[in-house]
């Protein structure tokens, strides 16, 4: 028993071709990507007695978080 050869279709082709279109179009519309810029952000000193807490905006975010 020998296996039907595979036949490529009208329609297989066309799907292919729309689908590697799509692609390709998608592709060109998506930004490119740029490198990231390096950020040096300059440290304070540290406390000679300790306590280095500072009351950021980002802890504020948290304390208004835990409320209940």
């Amino acid at each position: 028993m020998s296996q039907p050869q595979g036949k490529l279709s009208r329609r297989t082709v066309f799907a292919g071709a729309g689908t590697a279109g799509a692609m390709a179009a998608v592709a060109s519309m998506m930004p490119t990507a740029k490198p990231a810029e390096q950020v040096t952000r300059e440290l304070k000193p540290a406390p000679k007695r300790g306590g280095g807490y500072q009351l950021s905006e980002h802890v504020k975010h948290y304390y208004q978080t835990t409320r209940l």
